[in-house]
């Protein structure tokens, strides 16, 4: 069984970073990630703001960043990524035994790294899936890797569903909110309860859908299918 989950736009700046560079590591998509780092180079001026989503200065410190990422220092993905989904995670004071399940269980998709386990070492970084055609890049790689998994569990957000063809093995988890008999999807404000529930899977060595009935955060419950929030 492997987890699937997000990554954070947000990076957090780790003061102190293992001295150790990216290119050093055995990270085991080392070669795929080469690649990535070749297309960026291929990038003029013209098209960063639009893959940064940032001013042009801004764009061009990401761009040179992820350009030097074999070269940068590096630390756990875990306490790289912030954000909302790893505030409710909050790692730092989960359980010796809910990390152990984390790292054995979860992954991290990326668009620079294609996808991470928490304790993964890796640089500071910034690149969004959806630019670059990197979906397309990661998808036939990232659909082998998980069609050997017996139990997938999917709560990625559709950007990151599309880096990988979902296979049988997949269970998709949707968070969705019911008002006046509309169900729409909870988007930002259902990564609360998303962080909340792989915390719980944690914590409870959840290993089975059967048991997420468990789980309720915020007015979220367990369906069958689904989380659903009924609002009035």
């Amino acid at each position: 069984m492997v987890i699937l989950i997000p990554p954070s736009e947000g990076k957090a700046r780790i003061k102190k970073p293992i001295e150790k560079r990216f290119g050093e590591t055995d990270y085991f998509l080392m070669k795929e990630v080469k690649h990535v780092i070749r297309l960026l180079s291929l990038i003029g001026d013209e098209e960063l703001r639009s893959i940064y989503g940032t001013s042009l200065e801004k764009a061009r410190i990401y761009h040179r960043q992820n350009q030097d990422a074999l070269n940068s220092r590096i630390w756990f993905a875990i306490e790289r990524y912030t954000g909302v989904v790893y505030e409710h995670i909050n790692w730092l004071e989960m359980s010796d035994h809910a990390k152990e399940f984390m790292e054995k269980y979860v992954l991290i998709f990326s668009g620079l790294f294609g996808m991470v386990t928490p304790k993964t070492l890796i640089p500071d970084y910034k690149l969004k899936m959806n630019v670059l055609a990197l979906q397309h890049h990661w998808n036939p790689i990232l659909t082998d890797l998980l069609a050997e998994e017996d139990m997938v569990i999917d709560l990625l957000p559709q950007v990151h569903r599309k880096a990988y063809t979902a296979g049988p093995n997949v269970t998709a988890i949707e968070f969705s909110v019911i008002t006046k008999g509309k169900r729409t999807a909870a988007g930002h404000y259902g990564k609360a309860v998303k962080g909340e529930f792989i915390r719980y899977i944690a914590e409870n060595n959840i290993t089975s859908v059967d048991d997420f009935g468990g789980f309720s955060y915020d007015g979220f419950e367990w369906d069958g299918t689904m989380f659903i929030k009924l609002n009035s």
